[in-house]
């Protein structure tokens, strides 16, 4: 099994300690370096060439927003998750626009916070539950979110979405559905075709108006 590698950054030692416990559990998941400053996150980016990278927002000298500007410069491998206290849109959005591949409250993270790596690590998006709804801004219902009674997916189409709508890369959704990669794209080209969506984020929508978010 190979080791999804991972830097922690917080600025408060206690987070950092809590979510290192939770990972160490995990074999899939390797903590090779953490840091409470922005300048730290950066040096032990340089030496250890992670694959992920967890930010706190409100890091001291360099706070997260500007690290994932320049880490989306600088160490293209690294895909970022942010972990934050803030739910308001004003923060969200702008982590995402900057190159952040998940959003994560740190009042989930006990429960959240290795599926949120995981997911990303796949190659998916990750957004926070409780936030999904209102962070995502609203498109016109006949375009994003669909109309249950004019849509009709099969079964499988309706599958390949909600996994899609959870995090998951179509490798994965093809593991978890016993079925190809190029049967999952299948699926979601007519799924989309159908319901007028088109990004990721528009899947995430569609999956929050559907509750399929609901028992992550």
């Amino acid at each position: 099994m190979v080791s999804i590698r991972v830097v922690l950054a917080d600025d408060h030692p206690v987070v950092l300690a809590g979510m290192k416990a939770l990972l160490d559990g995990m074999q899939d998941i390797t903590v090779v370096g953490e840091a409470t400053t922005g300048p730290g996150v950066l040096r032990i980016l340089r030496e250890t060439g992670p694959d992920i990278a967890v930010l706190d927002i409100s890091l001291p000298e360099i706070n997260g927003l500007k690290l994932a500007e320049m880490i989306a410069v600088d160490f293209t491998e690294v895909k970022i998750l942010a972990l934050t206290v803030h739910e308001d849109r004003a923060y969200v959005r702008p982590m995402l626009k900057a190159g952040a591949k998940g959003y994560l409250l740190k009042r989930s993270a006990a429960d959240e916070l290795v599926r949120a790596i995981r997911a990303i690590a796949g190659g998916g998006v990750y957004l926070d539950p409780a936030i999904a709804e209102t962070v995502i801004p609203s498109a016109p219902a006949d375009h994003a979110t669909g109309s249950s009674q004019l849509v009709e997916l099969s079964q499988r189409e309706t599958e390949v979405l909600q996994l899609i709508s959870r995090g998951l890369s179509n490798k994965e959704i093809a593991g978890r559905l016993d079925i190809s990669v190029k049967t999952v794209e299948t699926h979601k080209a007519r799924a989309l075709e159908k319901t007028g969506l088109r990004t990721r984020a528009d899947i995430v929508r569609y999956g929050v108006a559907h509750r399929w978010l609901d028992d992550l």
